[in-house]
């Protein structure tokens, strides 16, 4: 239990917080999972489409902080490296 009302007050944002990327979050591995998905199938045209939402969503959660540079861009590098053994 928080003691003071700022303290009060900061576990209420915390919590606003973590909705927020968590939200990102999920989206992000939504992506992610159908892009495999559809390099698995062999789907070129999907896997590029849902590759370019993913690193658009990569971008958008670096902006905000969600997740860190290096761990984005990692994670673009691997997933568009992945895209292109089926190109």
């Amino acid at each position: 239990m928080p003691n003071s009302k700022a303290a009060a007050k900061a576990l209420r944002q915390d919590a606003r917080k973590k909705d927020r990327n968590d939200k990102v979050k999920t989206e992000l591995r939504y992506l992610v999972k159908h892009t495999r998905r559809a390099v698995t199938n062999k789907a070129k045209d999907q896997a590029q489409d849902f590759l370019k939402k993913a690193l658009k969503a990569y971008d958008k959660a670096v902006q905000n902080k969600v997740i860190k540079p290096n761990t984005g861009s990692r994670m673009k590098s691997r997933l568009s490296k992945l895209v292109k053994t089926i190109a």
